[in-house]
């Protein structure tokens, strides 16, 4: 084992010298199939594969623990921080369970087929080992600005940490490349998309909207309730986002357990489909391996897991303990991938909505499978895009914004903020393709200096979890019941 994990830390450092080819898709043969994959998608792969080994399947064995510091039962009052764990939480999720939940596995049933929904599954297990890496070291690393505000995330630990090894140019220049990678895809993929997917759905199903008048209109809206929010900064963020995430996610969940039950004498099969689908040769997009990249690629989009876009907002929470905020971090992907994905799944399996002819494609496919038991759910859908997108955006304004003080500095957050909501309105208005490709690539793109520098501070991490479980088991944390 630990031949492979010296030959996987010298394959990242190899790669760093051309993270430009992450925006390059490019045929890989494996077992003599060809597949086009993202250089990024085998990045992160090959990043939460060696995680999970590093750290010895801490996202399994330290489970539990984790679900007892998100309870609150190891937190204490006066402890540095803005926001509680389950703010936190509730926050980094808002950032990733959306439109990628909805709409992305549905892509993936319908490029390589149900099998894709297992492979979600299994990419969203080994990137809870990424978020738990990228979070301790967030923890660790930040630092309280002169306004009062803890900050931490990749920009810090990979200048500040990397200069502890020894190797303080090469932090220095991963963490601006990480910042500049970071701003764009708040203004692209985390707040034009959005505001662009959020306009298309809800006038779907409200007529009135169409036309640029009520694109103006509705850009308009998005715009000042999002700037309510962000202004009033972290603690209004996390307050809102621990209200907005818990209700979207019971809407959207409740209705599809209860879509699972109405069809439960189906499940056992459209379980058996998924598995036996997920190994299957003759899978659409490649084969076995087609099944398994799409499955991997869908959930990078998803949880953002190696991204190190959540360490940001896992930074500000409330704890003396690094690694317990890490532990907690590791629950997003399995709530957003493993839970809700494969919900989505189920659902789309169990409703036939990923054989019919006329599912259509993306949120259509969704919708389709939901109306089949809800005739009424195309409607409800069209709102919950339209909280999940706005959800995103108040995370995501918040992760552009920390990244523009590691450049700008403190007293320019407001021309920042000024900025997000001017590319909230314009989202609404425009089909501005080209730019919402460039913020995909760039959320995507954070990736490549993020896991460099999170595999070369890996021992840093290891040290900090092997102390933690220590102090664990001897009884050392006082317990609050």
């Amino acid at each position: 084992m630990n031949g492979f994990l010296e030959h996987v830390e010298s394959l990242f450092q190899a790669l760093v010298v051309d993270p430009l080819s992450a925006l390059i898709f490019f045929d890989v043969a494996f077992f003599s199939e060809q597949v086009e994959v993202p250089l990024v998608v085998l990045w992160l792969i090959v990043g939460a594969f060696y995680f999970t080994l590093r750290f010895q399947f801490v996202n399994f064995r330290a489970f539990r623990h984790a679900v007892d510091c998100l309870r609150g039962r190891y937190t204490h009052a006066g402890e540095t921080g803005d926001i509680s764990h389950f703010q936190a939480l509730a926050a980094a999720l808002s950032a990733t369970v959306g439109l990628g939940n909805i709409a992305g596995v549905a892509v993936a049933v319908g490029i390589g087929g149900p099998g894709a929904v297992f492979w979600m599954v299994f990419a969203g297990f080994l990137g809870m080992s990424s978020k738990f890496a990228e979070c301790t070291l967030g923890q660790k690393y930040r630092l309280v600005r002169d306004d009062g505000v803890t900050a931490g995330g990749p920009m810090l630990y990979l200048r500040d940490g990397l200069a502890e090894l020894g190797w303080p140019r090469l932090g220095r220049g991963l963490s601006v490349v990480f910042a500049v990678m970071c701003i764009g895809g708040s203004f692209g993929g985390g707040n034009m998309f959005q505001a662009n997917q959020s306009y298309a759905q809800l006038s779907s199903v409200m007529p009135f909207l169409n036309g640029t008048s009520g694109a103006i209109g509705f850009g308009f809206v998005l715009a000042v309730l999002v700037g309510l929010v962000i202004i009033g900064g972290i603690r209004r963020i996390g307050e809102v986002a621990s209200r907005l995430v818990p209700f979207m996610c019971t809407i959207y969940v409740g209705c599809g357990l209860f879509i699972l039950l109405a069809h439960a004498t189906e499940l056992g099969a459209g379980l058996a489909t998924i598995v036996s689908s997920a190994f299957s040769g003759e899978a659409a997009g490649g084969g076995f391996v087609g099944v398994l990249i799409q499955g991997f690629r869908r959930a990078a989009f998803s949880n953002e897991a190696g991204c190190g876009s959540a360490s940001i907002m896992h930074s500000a929470a409330q704890t003396e303990e690094p690694v317990r905020e890490g532990l907690v971090a590791l629950l997003e992907p399995f709530i957003d991938t493993i839970v809700v994905c494969t919900m989505t799944g189920l659902v789309l399996v169990v409703t036939g909505a990923h054989a019919a002819p006329d599912a259509g494609e993306g949120i259509s496919m969704t919708s389709w499978a939901f109306a089949s038991v809800f005739p009424w759910f195309p409607v409800v859908l069209s709102f919950i895009a339209v909280l999940f997108a706005f959800s995103t955006m108040i995370s995501w304004s918040y992760y552009g914004e920390q990244c523009w003080v590691r450049l700008f500095g403190v007293r320019s957050i407001l021309l920042y903020q000024l900025i997000f909501l001017l590319f909230a309105w314009l989202g609404a208005i425009f089909q501005a393709n080209a730019v919402i490709d460039f913020g995909d690539m760039m959320i995507l793109g954070m990736a490549f200096p993020n896991l460099l520098g999170v595999v070369m501070l890996s021992s840093v991490v290891k040290r900090e979890l092997d102390r933690y479980l220590a102090r664990l088991r001897a009884g050392e944390f006082p317990r609050y019941d």
